[in-house]
């Protein structure tokens, strides 16, 4: 499928390209300009500029984010290793909100079709829907994870916005959500029904504090998503001024760094999104700094992947089965020779395996397996069964 009518180049580095220096990010990679749409062949991360805040009538300025992402990413060197970065512009802004959606959901299903990652700057993030919706055009069962101060279920009946997105993703039939992660609520800004929402549908959800107790706990998480959502204001104010709502507490800018270094190592990890930086309150560009960093830190950790997913390759994983005691399931483990990295087997029906065949094997920490040593069943196994059943 062709997707370049349904870009523009940046204004600001594409159709007047800046120089930049030898070795940086911006000498390497290839952008949408004078000389057209950039070739995808090879191409491994996509950059797409949405300049659409879904839900909003007037425009926030969060449209304006993509340049000011770009302005401080292409400065920065490139990680080692080789990686081939595309800058495909901005989607042309449609007529409707649902025509910016079209296209952006188009854009993605062929990039993830083509094993590109795209990276989403800039907008609302309402466009966390439209991420789900290009895994519905592939017919593909996903996990999302968002690292988020909110849960952003919205209020019965509300239109899509960058505070519902989750309950429009929900409840959309037939659906293609498996499962939901958020990292970083933080509980004075969620109400309890929604809390127990997550408990019911068997979503997982991670107060702040616990992570930033034990950040470690969040690598299993992101390594599990098939799509990942930033929301900036989950990032304290102080570290990241710039965003639509900025607070006080959240993520340090090193926290949510070492985040999306975790997401770029998740082989599973197929798109990005970072959304609701806004330009007009950014001092300093602090924040579009970060966002440059977050990306820099996904890209250092996407050049490290090793394809070690154990549904590929069995033989370069050892396999661990733990009987529990009064329960008729055992739990079987694999390690990876590779990275050292664990995963559970969980069990489903066999008239399931097309639809399921990504998702029984759960990404899991050692404390898992230690967990099961003691004949304690871990939660997010737990979880996933009853997903599965």
């Amino acid at each position: 499928m062709d997707i370049s009518l349904y870009f523009r180049p940046s204004p600001r580095f594409g159709a007047q390209r800046p120089d930049h220096a030898a070795h940086t990010l911006g000498d390497g990679a290839l952008f949408h300009g004078p000389a057209g749409f950039p070739e995808l062949e090879g191409a491994q991360v996509a950059l797409i500029g949405v300049l659409d805040d879904p839900g909003h009538a007037r425009p926030r300025r969060c449209v304006e984010a993509p340049d000011a992402i770009r302005e401080q990413l292409y400065p920065l060197f490139r990680p080692q290793g080789r990686l081939q970065l595309v800058d495909l512009g901005d989607i042309h802004p449609g007529a409707s909100a649902q025509d910016t959606q079209h296209a952006l959901a188009e854009s993605i299903a062929e990039l993830v079709r083509r094993g590109i990652v795209p990276i989403i700057l800039g907008g609302g993030q309402g466009h966390t829907f439209t991420q789900y919706l290009a895994y519905e055009k592939l017919e593909r069962t996903a996990n999302l994870v968002c690292i988020d101060a909110r849960f952003d279920l919205g209020e019965p009946g509300q239109g899509l916005a960058d505070s519902s997105y989750l309950s429009h993703i929900v409840l959309r039939q037939p659906n293609y959500l498996f499962n939901y992660s958020n990292l970083g609520f933080q509980t004075y800004l969620v109400d309890q029904p929604g809390i127990e929402l997550m408990d019911k549908l068997f979503f997982d959800a991670h107060r702040l504090g616990e992570l930033r107790d034990h950040l470690a706990d969040a690598e299993p998480v992101l390594r599990n998503g098939d799509t990942l959502s930033v929301d900036l204001a989950a990032v304290r104010r102080s570290d990241a001024p710039g965003t639509t709502r900025p607070g006080p507490n959240g993520f340090h800018a090193e926290e949510v760094c070492q985040l999306m270094r975790y997401a770029g190592i998740s082989e599973k990890i197929s798109s990005v999104g970072l959304y609701e930086l806004d330009p007009g309150r950014d001092q300093d560009g602090v924040t579009a700094q970060l966002a440059a960093q977050m990306i820099w830190c996904f890209l250092d950790g996407f050049r490290s992947r090793t394809n070690d997913l154990p549904w590929l390759d069995r033989k370069r994983f050892t396999r661990f089965r733990i009987p529990i005691r009064g329960n008729e399931q055992e739990l079987v483990f694999y390690k990876s020779a590779v990275s050292d990295r664990w995963w559970m087997d969980v069990p489903y029906r066999a008239e399931q395996e097309a639809r399921f065949e990504r998702h029984h094997l759960v990404p899991c920490s050692y404390a898992d397996y230690q967990m099961a040593c003691r004949e304690e069943v871990p939660d997010r196994w737990w979880r996933t069964f009853q997903k599965l059943a």
